[in-house]
């Protein structure tokens, strides 16, 4: 049915209108926020803290109203649900409030991923049991793709304050080491997401199951193809630029200028992406169940009449490789960078 003129009214009002709730929302919520960090900082206060200087009211209420509009973009889209959702926020609270670079890692994992998993949903339904239209993540997806990186920002806070520094492992070696392990988990996931759910309808070939090389119906947890291989390591790349971005925006030129060169955290998105995508597939191929269904034609995840096995033993879910995957990446990640870092 065609939609009227009043509908289409009605629907542009709603995106300005949920704005407007969720500031109203926002710069109550920020301002005592604000208000009881200032009375924390009186009371236990670090003057020799770098970024201890006290939190603007700005960044409070940037803290909160993008995760909620993040929240409620991704509800509306169907690309979480309300557990899902709720989760997000407090996550993307977490990550804004500590760098806005770890935010920008968490924005570009968000929408790049919520794309790929939409894209040819179609092809996708009839070749994964478990398909979720629209890709609805729910706490425990959300929990295991950022759960590493918040545990992290928590750690940063904790430890280095609330603020953007530049990568220097000389003058600021824990804040750095927390910054690629950030990076590196949601390079992880954001290249192994891309992988799964571009390289499945890209590539028209049979994946290979990459303990033995031997081809494998798509779908098929471990499956790896050149194409899953080259995005894997786009999706880290994309996170890696995006961290870059928003760190060259946000940090004073003057600590730029005395700091060693930022570009290599592209290269090591990159890295986090590739590897961590490598990582996933073995883990997948070895202790997460594939069998394929003779009925159905899809690929299941446990055993049952009709089921062929093809690899793997039933000791870990998705969810449980992606948590183990982006814990790998945000341990190794900034190790590697130390070694190597100019």
């Amino acid at each position: 049915m065609a939609k009227t003129k009043n509908d289409s009214e009605d629907m542009n009002v709603s995106k300005p209108t949920i704005s407007v709730a969720l500031t109203m929302i926002s710069i109550p919520l920020s301002m005592i926020l604000w208000i009881i960090n200032i009375l924390f900082r009186k009371l236990y206060g670090d003057n020799t803290n770098e970024l201890d200087e006290g939190l603007p009211p700005f960044r409070w209420f940037i803290s909160i109203f993008l995760p909620l509009f993040m929240a409620v973009w991704g509800y509306t889209k169907r690309s979480l649900n309300l557990s899902g959702a709720l989760l997000g926020v407090f996550v993307g609270f977490v990550l804004t409030l500590s760098n806005y670079g770890f935010f920008a890692c968490l924005l570009t994992f968000f929408v790049t991923s919520s794309r790929a998993t939409k894209f040819r949903s179609k092809t996708k339904k009839q070749l994964e049991s478990d398909f979720k239209e629209g890709g609805q993540r729910n706490w425990i997806q959300v929990l295991c793709n950022g759960g590493m990186a918040t545990q992290l920002a928590l750690l940063y806070i904790l430890d280095v304050g609330c603020g953007e520094l530049p990568i220097d492992f000389n003058r600021y070696y824990r804040p750095s080491w927390l910054s690629l392990g950030i990076l590196g988990a949601f390079a992880s996931c954001n290249g192994d997401t891309w992988a799964s759910e571009l390289a499945t309808v890209l590539d028209s070939g049979l994946p290979v199951l990459i303990t033995t090389c031997k081809p494998v119906p798509k779908g098929t947890n471990g499956g790896i193809t050149a194409i899953g291989l080259v995005v894997s390591l786009l999706g880290g790349l994309a996170i890696g630029l995006a961290n870059y971005a928003m760190l060259i925006y946000m940090i004073d030129a003057d600590m730029l200028a005395r700091s060693p060169a930022q570009w290599p955290i592209i290269i090591a998105g990159g890295f986090a992406g590739l590897v961590g995508s490598i990582v996933d597939s073995v883990l997948g191929a070895t202790l997460q169940y594939s069998g394929y269904n003779r009925n159905t034609g899809v690929i299941v995840e446990q055993p049952g009449k009709d089921v062929m096995h093809i690899s793997g033993r039933r000791i870990l879910d998705n969810h449980s490789v992606n948590l183990i995957s982006s814990v790998i990446m945000g341990i190794l990640t900034p190790k590697i960078a130390y070694l190597v870092w100019p």
